[in-house]
Formats: structure tokens, C-alpha cells, sequence
């Protein structure tokens, strides 16, 4: 069954790279150790992206960076990138406007 044999992989995987583990809480909340908060700087109130890969799910810390190469490819040109940049700006205060307005009207 290659569901089982990716679920071996996985638990083998964690295995060999950490020596620990938790338990996932009936509201579905996992202590991470405290050597792990240490090393990667997480603080109470920090957020983790949760991602599902093919060896399984990889937490990592969210920073400011985190996002960059999700809407644009890295090799998009500057002036591409500004001219979205202008495009979704003025999205973002037309959208804005439209919700102050409206809530003006109630």
C-alpha cells in the first residue's frame, strides 16, 4: 500500500532528525520542543506555514520574506514588478475606498 510506505518514510524521516516528539492535543495544538524555539528564534504569538510536501508536513517560521516569489517568478523584470506593484496599490485604496463609503452609508 504506497500510502503505508510514504507514511514509514516519513516516520523514519523524523526519526533520524529529531530526537523528540509531542502529541497533537484534542484541539489539535503540538508542543514544539524548546531547543527547536531557541535555534529557529519562535516566540509566543509567532506565526509557522504549515506545508503538505510529499515526505509530509514541514512547519517553518513565518517572516516578512516568506512570501517573495509567490505572485511573481524571481526573474521578473523591475519594471514589471513595479507596474504590479502600482496595479495592486491602486486595487488595494479603490477597495478600501469602496468600504469606507459603504460603511458610510450605514
Amino acid at each position: 500500500m504506497q500510502l503505508k510506505a510514504e507514511g514509514t518514510k516519513v516516520l523514519q524521516y523524523v526519526l533520524l532528525h529529531m530526537s523528540e516528539s509531542t502529541r497533537v492535543t484534542e484541539k489539535g495544538q503540538a508542543t514544539i520542543p524548546k531547543h527547536l524555539r531557541e535555534k529557529y528564534d519562535l516566540s509566543a504569538g509567532d506565526e509557522v506555514i504549515w506545508m503538505d510536501t510529499d515526505d509530509g508536513i514541514v512547519v517553518k517560521k513565518r517572516t516578512r520574506t516568506g512570501g517573495r516569489g509567490m505572485l511573481l517568478p524571481d526573474d521578473t523584470s523591475a519594471e514589471k514588478r513595479d507596474a504590479i506593484a502600482e496595479e495592486l496599490t491602486q486595487r488595494l485604496r479603490d477597495r478600501r475606498d469602496r468600504n469606507y463609503e459603504a460603511a458610510e452609508d450605514n
